[in-house]
């Protein structure tokens, strides 16, 4: 099938970037990668992947816990801190402050 319709598009020249590299590295260009995606939308008749917000950590309400409940919401913690789960905080907020205010 001949392609003859164009589609011009605006994108973060960084995403555009990322996806050119990593489309090169699967043998593809951007326009087959494109064409593909169109496709997959006329086939399955919507967005061919979940789009969601990513799931926010639950806060741990204390005050409504059992004690037997915060030891073990406490432990829970530390198990993954110790199993290298964790990051630190000072990283966290250190990418918390950049994807808040790009600093």
């Amino acid at each position: 099938m001949q392609k003859s319709a164009t589609l011009n598009l605006r994108v973060d020249p960084e995403v555009k970037q990322s996806a050119e590299s990593v489309l090169s590295q699967l043998g593809l260009s951007m326009s087959t990668a494109v064409d593909m995606f169109l496709r997959q939308v006329s086939l399955t008749g919507g967005i061919p992947f979940r789009v969601a917000l990513p799931e926010a950590p639950r806060p741990i309400e204390v005050d409504s816990m059992t004690d037997g409940q915060l030891v073990e919401a406490l432990s829970r913690g530390l198990r993954e801190a110790e199993e290298g789960r964790g990051v630190e905080a000072s990283a966290a907020f250190s990418r918390m402050r950049e994807e808040l205010f790009g600093a």
